[in-house]
């Protein structure tokens, strides 16, 4: 059984959906649907969703974009619930360079709240009742919390690399590797709790951070490399 749907080639590129993606989208749609009884915000509730995936593809085909031109091809990009993820064919050639393909990916979502942003969203004060009605505020919002958020210091994210590629510059890049892996496995610690007490799918990304920073450090050990 296939695990994700081809969507689209993007420059050669795939763009898949994982079938847990469809999971998410009836949950925000089912919550819809019970808040209200009505059709329309169901719908609604999935577009909202689907554009801010929309967002997600363009942040991923970012980091895919800047690693091309460090001749590093990207297989795949795969919508999962948490975000995107996508597959590069190797590693940037230097730490600047790991540090430019990192910070593409929110270097996107910026762009797109500065666009956003130009054409008037985010300008709603706190106390407008429409603020929250609005769905090119909610983007705009949405992507500076992407960006923000996916520039903490948890690898495997983007700060994550950002902070070992930093490290590495000054040590061996395996050293870089397991300490930048080891902060980001505390701070899905921190993710895991507070998915606990306030939002499940903290837990979820807190999880995928520590098991993605898990296999980082599995590959510098020279005995799992000597089985590959």
């Amino acid at each position: 059984m296939r695990t994700s749907w081809l969507l689209a080639r993007v420059r050669g590129i795939e763009i898949r959906v994982h079938v847990t993606f469809v999971l998410l989208l009836a949950a925000y749609a089912g919550r819809a649907w019970f808040d209200t009884r009505r059709l329309d915000d169901a719908v609604d509730a999935i577009v909202v969703v689907g554009t801010v995936f929309g967002c997600v593809v363009l942040h991923e085909l970012g980091h895919a974009t800047a690693a091309r031109r460090y001749g590093v091809r990207t297989r795949d990009i795969t919508l999962l619930p948490i975000g995107g993820v996508a597959r590069l064919d190797g590693e940037p050639p230097t730490p600047g360079a790991e540090i430019v393909v990192a910070l593409a990916g929110p270097a996107v979502n910026v762009a797109i709240a500065l666009l956003l942003w130009l054409l008037g969203a985010g300008s709603a004060g706190p106390d407008d009742p429409d603020a929250a009605a609005s769905i090119p505020d909610a983007l705009y919002a949405i992507n500076l919390s992407l960006a923000a958020f996916n520039l903490l210091p948890a690898f495997p994210m983007d700060g994550g690399r950002v902070l070992r590629a930093a490290l590495a510059m000054r040590m061996a890049p395996e050293r870089a590797t397991r300490i930048s892996a080891r902060i980001g496995q505390a701070i899905a610690v921190a993710f895991i709790l507070a998915g606990v007490f306030f939002n499940p799918m903290l837990a979820l990304i807190g999880a995928f951070v520590w098991f993605g920073a898990a296999t980082e450090i599995a590959a510098t050990d020279p005995r799992q490399r000597s089985r590959t």
